[in-house]
């Protein structure tokens, strides 16, 4: 049994998130994989953007820092560079990472930084009022979109690799067991590492688009997962609007902060 409790800020309880909401379950695998590799708790740097994901950080009994919207990778940069003995690990939404965090995020993925990021796709703004999001499926209703989203959606994986991310990789949390062996390798790894999670926003999409409670958004999200065994043998179109699961990427590359000090420390000390 895995002591994960220890990692819980249990005066800070209750959480903020609605009944059902797939961040409850992501929270508890971090939380089990902090234990799993025997991480202490003043060793780990928790740092979160805004949205409903963005509130990670208060619940972790870590080191934590709730930054400004997309600005979580600016300052876990910051974090990582000064403590660079700490095990940083970042959580954004799908608009908070990649739309005005974007730049930031595949610039991150390209410096191959030595921090691990959490991105929880749950395809909207939740916490806003549930505006349309880069992730939104096409054809979905939204505040922003009252006639469907017209326009297409991004493919956080494909974005990741393309950029240079190290160990890329995506699960639902429909799947547990998957989730907690990529976020183990995830954390393990050295270099950049994006887990995307699939989680169910029930309230401010499902409502929307005739899903809205918990078990029929999850049945849905279940519907597109194709394990990427499967997908390997299927058509684009096939694909369109699927969730293809599992590990994406998984390579070694010099980390930033090993060339940082390798280049830059050592010639300024005139080693």
């Amino acid at each position: 049994m895995l002591d994960y409790e220890k990692y819980l800020r249990y005066r800070t309880f209750p959480v903020p998130w609605c009944p059902g909401c797939g961040i409850g379950m992501i929270f508890k695998a971090v939380a089990m994989t902090f234990s799993k590799l025997e991480w202490e708790p003043n060793d780990i740097a928790v740092v979160s953007g805004i949205g409903c994901s963005g509130r990670l950080s208060t619940y972790f009994n870590t080191n934590s820092l709730h930054t400004t919207h997309g600005r979580a990778l600016t300052f876990a940069t910051g974090v990582k560079l000064s403590n660079p003995d700490k095990h940083v690990v970042v959580f954004s939404g799908d608009g908070d990472a990649l739309a005005i965090g974007g730049n930031h995020f595949i610039h991150a993925c390209r410096r191959n930084l030595n921090m691990k990021m959490v991105v929880i796709n749950n395809n909207i703004y939740g916490m806003t009022g549930g505006q349309v999001s880069p992730t939104t499926p096409t054809g979905f209703i939204s505040t922003t979109t009252p006639y469907g989203n017209t326009e297409p959606h991004f493919n956080t994986v494909e974005l990741a690799k393309a950029a240079g991310a190290t160990y890329v990789a995506r699960e639902t949390v429909n799947r547990p067991r998957q989730l907690l062996k990529v976020l183990e390798k995830a954390f393990k790894h050295t270099g950049f590492a994006v887990v995307e999670v699939i989680s169910n926003c029930h309230i401010n999409l499902g409502r929307r688009n005739k899903l809205k409670h918990p078990i029929p958004m999850l049945d849905w999200i279940n519907q597109q997962t194709i394990p990427i065994a499967k997908a390997k043998d299927m058509s684009e179109d096939e694909l369109e609007l699927k969730y293809v699961v599992g590990e994406f990427v998984h390579r070694h590359r010099p980390d930033y902060f090993e060339v940082y000090e390798n280049k830059v420390v050592k010639k300024a000390k005139g080693e």
